[in-house]
């Protein structure tokens, strides 16, 4: 006797289709004469089309600048024929705040779904069956089902308990009824509880401020990564003011780091499971490097407050620091100055002092 196999392709939503306007995660399948062949990953993998005249606002130099086979990133629905299954999507309509919303959404939506997967694999149910029961009415009453799991990881039964289907019976007269029952089975409720407290423990944020750092002392360059040392590595023998102050600002569970972009600009980050706390931590850290810099006539600039930062905005960083280094390599005037004097520093031994820098 064949046993039955699962269907574990399911929508991660209860809608079939995106809404026109709405910011969607897709994965690029191949390029075409006319635009780009994607996926839309929270809809089951349908197909979309991103026209070669929606990927930039700017003039088209190369396209393979602009989109890759493989990438993943949010694009703008614009028309969505349900009948024909054609979905015109953009990439240059989206802004930055889509993009945001639409990334947190699909790393919520993508951690549900693969516990909900593995839950339906395990039990050799349908996928869609446990989204219909379980899934999207939770996405109902919660906005997202990633709220409701987060609650369930200490109080599962206030949200499962109160989850009911109907289901259609014969009665002895020979008439169908429809009875409401629970829409979990305790196996359900068990391997999902299960799964859900191993996978949803919580996630340390990262906290980052932006500043600038000045200082037109004699040896001013190495004030201000003396004093940022001191804020990595509160134990450094340096100035007893500004090493108490940033004592007091990092600690064991939020340790501050600091990282030159390029002078005059730096950036400060933490890591954090309190997102409060770590954003007051990097506060009194600015305090402390301001008191700091000031005490040898340098300035510091707040570019942005400390918040808590993505993923993506790791990701951009890092490559706004890599052409910021390419172009200075590609700077050879340097070479052709031998005989200026450098009086920055003066005879101060800078290799050691920012040796304990990133």
């Amino acid at each position: 006797m064949a046993t039955h196999s699962p269907n574990l392709e399911c929508r991660m939503y209860e809608s079939r289709y995106p809404e026109v306007d709405m910011a969607v995660m897709i994965q690029v399948k191949n390029i075409a004469d006319m635009g780009a062949y994607v996926s839309l990953l929270e809809y089951n993998n349908i197909e979309g089309m991103i026209l070669f005249s929606e990927l930039s606002r700017r003039r088209i130099r190369s396209v393979s600048s602009l989109i890759k086979v493989g990438r993943i990133e949010p694009v703008m629905v614009l028309r969505v024929d349900k009948e024909k299954g054609y979905i015109d999507l953009s990439k240059r309509r989206v802004s930055e705040e889509d993009i945001q919303a639409c990334e947190e959404r699909y790393n919520k939506s993508k951690l549900v779904h693969s516990i909900m997967r593995h839950v339906a694999e395990t039990l050799g149910i349908d996928l869609e069956e446990l989204y219909v029961n379980i899934g999207w009415p939770l996405y109902r009453k919660y906005g997202h089902a990633f709220e409701a799991f987060k609650i369930m990881v200490n109080d599962p039964d206030s949200v499962l308990d109160p989850l009911t289907r109907e289901v259609k019976e014969t009665a002895p007269d020979g008439q169908e009824v429809t009875k409401v029952v629970p829409a979990v089975s305790e196996e359900i409720k068990e391997a999902l509880i299960r799964n859900i407290r191993r996978r949803m423990t919580p996630q340390p944020l990262k906290i980052r401020a932006d500043i600038e750092m000045k200082c037109f002392q004699f040896d001013g360059v190495l004030h201000i990564k003396v004093h940022f040392a001191v804020l990595a590595l509160p134990s450094f023998p340096v100035d007893g003011d500004a090493m108490r102050k940033a004592e007091a600002a990092g600690n064991a569970d939020c340790p501050v780091k600091i990282k030159l972009v390029a002078p005059p600009l730096y950036v400060l980050t933490t890591q954090t499971l309190d997102k409060d706390q770590g954003i007051s931590i990097l506060t009194q850290a600015i305090a402390a490097c301001t008191e700091a810099i000031e005490a040898q006539k340098g300035k510091l600039v707040v570019k942005e407050p400390p918040r808590a930062v993505s993923e993506r905005d790791d990701k951009l960083l890092t490559e706004h620091m890599l052409k910021l280094r390419n172009a200075n390599e590609e700077i050879s005037g340097d070479e052709d100055s031998e005989e200026e004097e450098d009086t920055g520093l003066g005879d101060a031994d800078v290799e050691n002092a920012v040796g304990i820098m990133e």
